[in-house]
């Protein structure tokens, strides 16, 4: 069974981190998919583990090895984001599309699925945990940019192409920007979801009130109290919540996108070999579905007449160096293909009923794309 384990290790290092940074205040925000500049760059020479080097064995070794030794992967993720990654009380396991994609890794890479320790990572100490190597991967609706990019690991594929949005009430009779002006808005620190809604409504000449709060479930509460007159994250986020609030049909979401907010697994620095694995775990999950290999008929397709559909599943022997032939096949085995879990999770049987949108294969009019497998 997989676990699931608050990573008490990651808030240590926050506090050290924060401490260094003097005049800063952390915002603990395990909801928030941004968070830019309140983590400062891991430098060359700060005291750092070696790239290496696991910091939590002080074995030496690529990560992929360390990763075999111990037995399980260890993925950052949200834990508290219904769709995305959080604690199911029926069944007692982490469930969401993020932590799919998390078991996808552990079960190309350990070919079981479960050997996996979510770790649940709040906002201001995701950037720690890839830097310190705490994590393997953060798979955490995490918004790539420049910043997250050169200072906190290495982005794979985007796997959700969302948009910041606002939610509103409906008996507010608020159609547009224009109609916030005045208004009071729900917001989490230390996010770029903060500070785009301040370059959005500044630019359109809106004021506003921010109304700040370091967690998730205090940015909601809020607004489901009526404390303030709109809320804004990611629109993905904004959907999900909304079937948790009080009377979940009287909110609305605004048409305006405020933001581009490709989300996607973050490697830590120093291992390519690794990031690799990280990458192309992506683009296998979305080729899959593009060949209509799925968890159902993958067996058989293994023997498919179709050259790059036999490639993908291992017919041409190694291609991702560390990487048996068939890892592929024990992935989508496990979890089946993209399309498959983006439908258990969020999808129109769910709760969260997100549509596929730009998350659809660029043959169906969206723009999940995957590089060439050989």
């Amino acid at each position: 069974m997989a676990r699931f384990r608050l990573s008490i290790i990651g808030l240590a290092i926050l506090a050290l981190v924060v401490t260094a940074c003097g005049d800063q205040a952390p915002a603990e925000s395990p909801g928030a998919t941004d968070d830019v500049d309140s983590t400062p760059a891991a430098t060359m020479d700060e005291e750092s583990p070696d790239e290496t080097d696991d910091p939590g064995t002080g074995t030496t070794g690529g990560r992929l090895d360390l990763i075999r030794e111990r037995g399980e992967l260890i993925c950052g993720v949200n834990g508290s984001l219904p769709g995305f990654s959080f604690l199911d009380q029926a069944s007692g396991e982490m469930s969401g599309f993020d932590a799919d994609f998390c078991r996808a890794l552990a079960a190309a890479v350990l070919g079981d699925p479960d050997a996996v320790d979510f770790r649940p990572t709040n906002a201001d100490a995701r950037g720690p945990a890839l830097q310190t190597g705490e994590v393997d991967v953060l798979i955490r609706n995490t918004t790539w940019t420049a910043t997250r990019d050169t200072q906190w690991g290495l982005f794979a594929p985007t796997t959700f192409y969302d948009s910041q949005g606002i939610m509103v009430r409906s008996a507010d009779n608020i159609g547009s920007l224009d109609d916030l002006s005045g208004a009071t808005i729900c917001v989490q620190t230390g996010t770029t979801t903060e500070l785009n809604l301040a370059d959005v409504l500044g630019a359109a000449g809106v004021d506003y009130t921010p109304q700040t709060f370091g967690e998730l479930e205090q940015t909601y509460s809020a607004y489901d109290e009526e404390s303030c007159d709109a809320v804004t994250s990611d629109k993905s986020q904004l959907l999900s919540v909304r079937t948790t609030l009080t009377n979940p049909d009287e909110h609305v979401i605004l048409p305006d996108r405020l933001s581009k907010e490709p989300l996607g697994p973050v490697a830590p620095f120093g291992d390519e070999e690794w990031f690799n694995v990280v990458k192309w775990m992506v683009f296998a999950l979305i080729e899959a579905e593009e060949f209509g290999v799925t968890s159902e008929n993958v067996q058989e397709m293994v023997n498919s007449d179709n050259p790059a559909v036999a490639r993908l599943l291992g017919a041409d022997g190694e291609i991702i160096p560390g990487l048996d032939a068939d890892w592929v096949v024990a992935m989508v085995s496990a979890v089946g293909n993209y399309g498959e879990i983006y439908d258990r999770n969020l999808g129109p049987g769910t709760p969260t009923a997100l549509e596929r949108e730009l998350n659809a294969l660029y043959t169906d009019g969206g723009i999940l794309y995957a590089a060439p497998y050989r």
